[in-house]
């Protein structure tokens, strides 16, 4: 008999255990957005004269935002934020040949930031730049 009596204590202590050893994280949906946010932030300050606010770029002199380049292989988009862009590129048949200096004083968030920004605006919907990502290409990039 005692031990039907203990047995739904035994549950409840049992199942409340469970609950708080479950802790509560934030979303990566959450996490996402606060990067987009400070990427926004970055990309006003330091990217909005050459790319516009539209990502459209500048004429011939800034290209535009595309997938094959924003959007595409995140490696080359980091390198291109760390060590610049030199010489023509060429988007759908238009040549664009102005210099892109590079963001050496921006740290590896900054970077994950901003570029997570941009390719999750201007039409291209890509994954998210992390931070360790960043680092991982900057010790190759040296």
């Amino acid at each position: 008999m005692l031990c039907v009596l203990l047995l739904p204590s035994l549950l409840m202590a049992q199942t409340r255990k469970i609950v708080k050893a479950a802790p509560v994280k934030a979303t990566t949906s959450a996490n996402t957005q606060t990067s987009i946010q400070r990427g926004q932030a970055i990309y006003k300050a330091h990217c909005l004269a050459c790319h516009q606010a539209d990502g459209g770029g500048v004429g011939t002199l800034n290209p535009p935002f595309v997938k094959q380049w924003a959007g595409g292989e995140k490696s080359r988009i980091i390198r291109m934020i760390l060590k610049g862009s030199v010489g023509k590129v060429e988007i759908d048949g238009d040549t664009f040949s102005n210099t892109m200096p590079a963001q050496p004083t921006f740290n590896d968030q900054q970077i994950a930031d901003v570029l997570t920004y941009v390719r999750k605006n201007f039409g291209i919907k890509a994954s998210v730049v992390s931070a360790a990502e960043v680092k991982a290409v900057r010790a190759k990039a040296k």
